[in-house]
């Protein structure tokens, strides 16, 4: 029927936009569009629109919220310093180390957009600054941006549009990821040090200037939110990061490092109300024949081969309509087996949006930060490192949760 043909050509259309990334005021039409045309066909009734609402505001507003909050470190000098550490920091291999390190924790804090737009324009300056080659620095940031995210709620959107059908506090989401983090990183380290063994090999030249000084203030204002996700609901993080926000920004502007354009486009307006008519389109779509089919493929209980089948299906979604997508189609049909089935869900859609550029929007920004940075972008290197490591850290990854979670 044409009612159930609208919301898959507005999906498309939002994919294509995501894929090309226009001007604001363009991605903005094609969400208004899009939306409207799945509001017309009256698909979705007032209690679905009510319940869209009540989970897609609390999310889009964090990420307004923490978007401002990576930018203004960013202005105050926050990544450039980090910058200044890891070229000056000596060998190949400890300086990929350590943005390993720093990537992972980025992601954790300040979400994977951060670490794809602010940090990877770091790194490729690091790499040259250390006369190195730029590859193994620059992919780090866009692999650990989709692996990295999976320890807090907060740190991916996947993660925020899942809590609604989780009963777990932040404690307890990070206490039951943690593992599966802890070894997603170690695969992907290992992996990714193999696979840039040359260039690791390569003698390096550290930075003749000495460090940049961290600012203390924004260190602390972000410490201060990462506490308040913690102890706040894990429903509305919204309010934590709306003040970390508020405090930096207002400093921006005093101190002159941010004026109020660059602030105000810094919340990203336009992704943001794309966020929301993706979110009314795939509810349409769920209603529909799309939504029946993969009910189909979602197993019955909450045993191993249900979790491996869960995500498993998480991961072919994402890397073939996105993982934002995705997970709002997979998540409410998985949440009544439970928890854990939900946690494997996250596991496929952000471990498994890796190995394809459709995969996750991080993969796209990324992709545009590097051509922008003076980078080269290698589809290679993309391509065959999440081949070679996804795989086993999806599957890896739910062996320990369904372990770690009868424990626990």
């Amino acid at each position: 029927m044409l009612v159930d043909l609208v919301p898959v050509a507005a999906l498309l259309a939002l994919l294509a936009t995501a894929y090309l990334h226009p001007r604001p005021l363009v991605e903005a039409a094609v969400a208004v569009v899009a939306g409207t045309a799945v509001l017309a066909t009256g698909t979705l009734g007032t209690a679905d629109l009510q319940r869209e609402r009540d989970h897609l505001v609390p999310v889009v507003l964090f990420l307004v919220a923490v978007l401002v909050v990576a930018e203004c470190c960013r202005a105050a000098g926050l990544f450039t310093a980090i910058g200044s550490r890891l070229a000056a920091s000596g060998s190949p291999q400890r300086i990929f180390a350590l943005t390993f390190v720093v990537a992972a924790a980025v992601t954790v804090v300040l979400s994977l957009d951060a670490t794809v737009v602010l940090l990877t324009p770091v790194a490729i300056a690091a790499a040259a600054g250390a006369g190195l080659s730029a590859r193994p620095l620059q992919l780090v940031c866009v692999r650990l941006a989709n692996i990295a995210s999976l320890l807090l709620p907060v740190s991916n959107l996947t993660n925020l549009l899942a809590v609604p059908d989780l009963d777990l506090s932040f404690g307890r989401f990070a206490l039951l990821m943690a593992p599966v983090w802890v070894l997603a990183l170690v695969v992907e380290y290992a992996v990714q040090r193999l696979w840039f063994r040359a260039e690791l090999s390569a003698p390096a030249t550290p930075a003749a200037a000495p460090p940049l000084p961290l600012p203390v203030v924004p260190v602390l204002v972000v410490a201060a939110m990462l506490a308040g996700f913690a102890a706040s609901s894990v429903l509305d993080p919204a309010w934590s990061a709306g003040a970390a926000a508020l405090v930096l920004a207002v400093r921006a502007l005093l101190r002159g490092e941010l004026t109020v354009t660059p602030l105000v486009r810094s919340a990203h307006l336009p992704f943001a109300l794309f966020v929301l008519s993706l979110g009314l389109v795939v509810a349409a779509l769920g209603e529909g024949p799309l939504g029946d089919r993969i009910a189909d493929l979602v197993p019955d209980g909450g045993g191993l081969p249900a979790l491996l089948a869960v995500a498993l299906i998480g991961a072919v979604l994402a890397n073939l309509v996105n993982n934002l997508p995705a997970t709002l189609l997979l998540v409410p049909l998985v949440a009544p087996l439970g928890a854990v089935p939900v946690l494997a869900t996250l596991i496929g859609v952000n471990l498994g949006s890796s190995m394809t550029w459709s995969g996750s929007l991080a993969n796209l920004l990324w992709r545009r930060t590097v051509q922008h940075s003076g980078g080269t972008v290698s589809t290679r290197d993309f391509h065959l490192v999440g081949l070679l490591a996804t795989p086993l850290a999806v599957v890896g990854g739910v062996l320990v949760l369904h372990g770690w979670s009868g424990w626990v």
